[in-house]
Formats: C-alpha cells, structure tokens, sequence
C-alpha cells in the first residue's frame, strides 16, 4: 500500500528547540534512575540526609524544566503559524 504523505505544514520536524525541550523532559528521568550518584547520607542539609534532600530538589527542578520545555514549544509552534496568538 501506498502511504500518505503529510503535508508540509502538518509532517513532524525535529528541530534544535524540540530537541532543548526534550532534553529538558528527559533529565529528570536520568538524574532519578541513577540511583548510585545519590545513594548516600553526607553531605546532610539541616539535619536531612542527601538521599532526600536531593530527590526534593529534583521536584522543584523537574517544575522549572517543564514549564521551561513547555514555553519553548509554544514559542515554536506561534513562529511557525506566523506569529498568531
């Protein structure tokens, strides 16, 4: 069967944004499954062991690279529909 091809203005592009936007998404899910760069007590933040504390601070991390990844997107997507709001 012949496939379809998408027209221009609706085909996926990869481009060095989308790629800065995924890095984004994608960081927390490494620094999260790399368990043995944070399995340990020292150094402990006001009596908390870094264990936790540096999972809490991937959670305020994980916020600001959303918000940072999801602003690139749309930033893109209005360029590409001339500017329209």
């Amino acid at each position: 069967m012949a496939e379809k091809a998408a027209p221009p203005d609706r085909r996926p592009v990869v481009t060095p944004t989308r790629v800065v936007a995924g890095l984004c998404l994608v960081a927390p899910f490494i620094a999260m499954l790399w368990v043995s760069s944070y399995a340990r007590i020292e150094p402990t933040l006001i009596g908390i062991p870094f264990f936790y504390w540096y999972q809490m601070a991937w959670v305020l991390i994980s916020t600001v690279l959303t918000i940072v990844a999801y602003k690139l997107v749309q930033r893109e997507q209005r360029a590409r529909k001339g500017g329209a709001v």
